[in-house]
């Protein structure tokens, strides 16, 4: 029997945060800046970081920016005082201030905050055919799977089967919603409405070089310290993607032929069958509809797929795999095992506005958290990338006031829910209430709709702006924001709010 490898000291830090996605090295980097002399450290499974690029604040609420992918090495080199562990942990042992890593290292913390993320909702596990994309090497796996590929089936309707959707070429794809709509988490039928002729039209060229510079956890120089690393943790969950992870990769199936997209709605998955099962079975699959056919003369498949998903509405498709995008489940599960966290009903760790988990000296911030203050009339939690930023940072900041015993204010990123993305080539704005959530039937839409340009929609309550949707290039996002933070009433106005021929800004300078 080999001889165990002694031990290592416990090594001591002021400060600890888990996890490299943004939510991680936002908190660290912000740790860094406020104690330029204590030695900050960021565990993360992951050889690469996620930094935030070309941040701008476009108005009060709304930021954009750019995610990019680097060696941690770059990161040290930025902040010469966070020291990165690539490992991931093991163990929390909350009530000696420690944690255990997986390479066994023992690191005692005075404050540590949880930044591990979130982990794909797989349809199934284990099983060779159905693939999560979440973070780069799963991105990277199917894009392999991809070339080969002559149909697939897409289930699930947030951000990424929405862009999957889109950006996919030379391959036949079936997407499978449990909705009435596509994009539900973002969108109303209205919107989804205005985005699906963007499905079959043909798309723009695309850049000829990405905006940012790509790593890969396994296209790294060959034998480089990220490889080795890489092959060495297959199963480590790395963060999550970039908002346009998909830019640099090539997309494209083995068919000739660009979009070709069939949509199933109100359904989900009953059952998926390997080829055998499914000959087995003695069931039929279809072909890939032709311009949406009546149902009842559609054709049978007569493709032999390596598997077939049978859906809720009893239709069955074959494919060459299947992707689960139907979201993500906070990352709790390697900080449970002894320690008494209060879960929130999403499976996150519960913070208080402070960002402090219910254990103490342990904060959370990004997808691992789930808020349980009583938050702002037009804010809501998603887990989504600005959010990831705005937690960490803020997060940080509560830490270093509770060392330093100050007082903390709310930071103002939670006063209004504001995200800007981009689906099927157009600018997308979301802004308070967007989706009129929790609401009931107390609200009224107002719409604007310009087929193929732009897409406004206004939720109001009793004369007062509570949300919007803006698709295209509205320029309305910051007048919008002002009109939801301010409550003005805008009863006299009327319907001439979204009035094209008037200058709304001209109303509320």
């Amino acid at each position: 029997m080999a001889a165990q490898s002694p031990q290592l000291a416990a090594r001591r830090s002021r400060f600890v945060v888990v996890g490299g996605g943004i939510a991680g090295v936002t908190c660290a980097e912000r740790l860094a800046t406020e104690f330029p002399s204590d030695d900050i450290l960021l565990v993360t499974a992951s050889p690469l970081i996620k930094a935030v690029t070309n941040f701008k604040q476009v108005s009060r609420t709304l930021e954009e920016f750019d995610v990019e992918e680097q060696a941690s090495s770059i990161l040290e080199k930025r902040y010469p005082n966070i020291k990165v562990i690539q490992s991931g942990v093991k163990q929390l042992k909350s009530e000696e201030h420690k944690i255990i890593t997986e390479a066994g290292q023992e690191y005692i913390y005075e404050k540590l905050c949880l930044c591990a993320g979130a982990r794909p909702k797989l349809i199934t596990e284990r099983n060779p055919f159905v693939l999560g994309i979440r973070d780069t090497d799963s991105a990277g796996e199917f894009q392999k799977h991809l070339a080969r590929a002559k149909r697939i089936t897409i289930v699930g309707n947030g951000g990424i089967a929405l862009e999957l959707a889109y950006e996919i070429e030379g391959c036949e794809v079936i997407w499978a919603i449990k909705d009435k709509a596509i994009g539900n988490t973002f969108f109303d039928a209205g919107a989804a409405e205005f985005l699906i002729p963007k499905l079959s039209a043909v798309k723009p060229e695309p850049p000829i070089a990405c905006k940012r510079t790509k790593y890969t956890t396994a296209g790294g120089i060959p034998g480089s310290e990220i490889e080795q690393s890489a092959a060495a943790n297959p199963g480590e969950i790395g963060s999550a993607l970039g908002p346009d992870w998909h830019e640099g990769l090539c997309l494209k199936g083995a068919k000739e032929l660009s979009h070709k997209v069939h949509i199933e709605s109100l359904c989900e998955v009953k059952k998926i069958y390997l080829r055998e099962e499914f000959q087995q079975s003695e069931k039929v699959s279809l072909a890939f509809p032709i311009d949406q056919p009546d149902e009842k003369n559609a054709e049978m498949d007569e493709e032999r797929w390596p598997v077939y998903v049978e859906l809720t509405s009893g239709k069955i498709y074959g494919c060459d795999f299947i992707v689960s995008a139907t979201g993500v489940v906070p990352n709790v599960q390697p900080f449970l095992d002894g320690n008494n966290f209060v879960l929130g009903g999403d499976g996150g760790l519960t913070v208080d506005k402070y960002m402090h988990t219910s254990l103490p000296d342990i904060y959370a911030a990004g997808d691992i958290c789930t808020t349980s203050w009583e938050p702002s009339p037009v804010w809501q939690q998603m887990r989504l990338w600005t959010q990831a930023r705005q937690m960490g940072w803020y997060a940080a900041k509560c830490m270093a006031a509770d060392t330093l015993g100050e007082p903390t204010d709310m930071d103002f990123c939670f006063e209004l829910f504001a995200h800007v993305t981009k689906f099927f080539n157009y600018k997308v704005v979301l802004l308070g209430k967007y989706n009129a959530q929790g609401l009931g039937s107390d609200h009224e839409l107002m719409l604007r709709c310009t087929k193929g340009q732009e897409y406004v929609k206004v939720v109001m309550q009793n004369g007062r702006m509570l949300g919007a949707v803006l698709i295209g290039e509205t320029d309305l996002e910051e007048t919008f924001e002002n009109l939801i933070l301010n409550q003005m009433d805008l009863s006299r106005y009327g319907e001439d709010l979204l009035d094209p021929r008037i200058d709304i800004e001209d109303y509320f300078d």
